[in-house]
């Protein structure tokens, strides 16, 4: 088992996951009205809705592949693993990337949101700008996990959030 890196992938995925999807709601809900409260409650609607859908996702797939690999750990043992250390290391990192994964989803969703909280004027501008810095980190927390270029990891992630910025813009309704 890697629960370091599994973590890690949790952490990047649910971040880029609540970042973009939150930032996609709050564009589009500003495109309808500038009323802080009306785009808060959308943003924090679908912010909710994704770290729970993430993080339980997380945990019916991982429950499923890790007593997979219990089971395939069985045969040749021949004998059953439930309620060994074995078991129990299993269960604590299927907790782990489900907290990693939903938290990290919830976390990454509040950026776009905290500018509507706070300003009364350019919020949606700060709200983007904000979620294009957050990206520019996580690129490069990519990059280092993966021990490759920072920059480019960087790069890439930006150019995602600037396409999803610019896709939700154009299919607004206004």
């Amino acid at each position: 088992m890697k629960p370091k890196s599994d973590q890690s992938r949790y952490i990047i995925l649910g971040s880029i996951d609540g970042v973009l999807a939150v930032l996609g709601v709050v564009i589009g809900a500003s495109n309808v009205s500038s009323n802080p409260d009306l785009i808060i409650n959308a943003a924090l609607g679908g912010a909710l809705a994704l770290a729970m859908t993430n993080g339980l996702g997380s945990y019916l797939a991982e429950s499923a592949v890790e007593y997979g690999h219990l089971a395939d750990l069985e045969k040749p043992l021949l004998r059953n693993l439930e309620s060994t250390s074995l078991e129990k290391e299993t269960r604590n990192k299927i907790l782990y990337d489900t907290l990693a994964h939903g938290g990290s989803s919830l976390i990454g969703s509040l950026v776009p949101i905290l500018p509507f909280v706070f300003l009364e004027n350019y919020a949606l501008e700060v709200s983007v700008v904000l979620s294009i810095i957050v990206l520019a980190a996580l690129g490069m927390f990519s990059g280092k996990i993966a021990r490759q270029n920072l920059i480019l990891h960087s790069v890439r992630m930006v150019g995602l959030g600037i396409l999803v910025v610019i896709v939700v813009t154009a299919f607004g309704l206004t």
